[in-house]
């Protein structure tokens, strides 16, 4: 799948419509093969980002959980040590 979308849930704050829009939005690019779609499937394009944020914000306030929300802060940084060790220090 897409390493540009990211685990949304059970985050404090809580996930936001925004962060949604772009996860829907990576999703309909990776599916569709276009970064920008052509005029032709302009319509087609934004009409699937809307109906999978809608679905994916539904899911978001359906589940649930009894684990504590995770700290956006730490999980950064968790990811920056991982890319550290994967792909060490950038110039």
């Amino acid at each position: 799948m897409c390493r540009n979308i990211k685990t949304l849930f059970n985050f404090d704050p809580p996930v936001a419509d925004s962060e949604i829009h772009e996860a829907s939005l990576q999703f309909v690019r990776k599916l569709s093969g276009f970064h920008t779609p052509s005029k032709t499937n302009e319509e087609a394009f934004h009409k699937a980002v809307d109906e999978v944020a809608a679905a994916a914000r539904i899911l978001m306030d359906s589940l649930v959980t009894n684990a504590e929300p995770r700290n956006r802060e730490v999980e950064k940084e968790r990811a920056r040590a991982r890319n550290l060790k994967r792909f060490g220090p950038q110039a």
